[in-house]
């Protein structure tokens, strides 16, 4: 889920799921799924039910806390 569930708005600006128009409605099946195998890993239990708003907030900290979906630090080259 590399696009976060975050919608972009007109002028390319990434808007807050708050503020979604369709933040209200129930989260999504792939929204569900994620969202609770990123609890799973983060040993972290999440509500049933949330609304997709809600689940991409979550989805966001989870991901955090686990560090699923950042990328992997360079390594330095070695001298010598």
């Amino acid at each position: 889920m590399s696009d976060r569930n975050t919608p972009d708005t007109e002028n390319g600006a990434i808007k807050d799921p708050v503020e979604w128009t369709t933040g209200e409605e129930p989260m999504t099946g792939a929204q569900e799924s994620y969202v609770h195998t990123l609890a799973r890993k983060a040993g972290e239990e999440v509500p049933d039910e949330m609304t997709k708003a809600e689940a991409s907030m979550k989805i966001d900290e989870l991901r955090e806390m686990t560090g699923v979906g950042e990328t992997p630090k360079k390594r330095k080259a070695r001298k010598g």
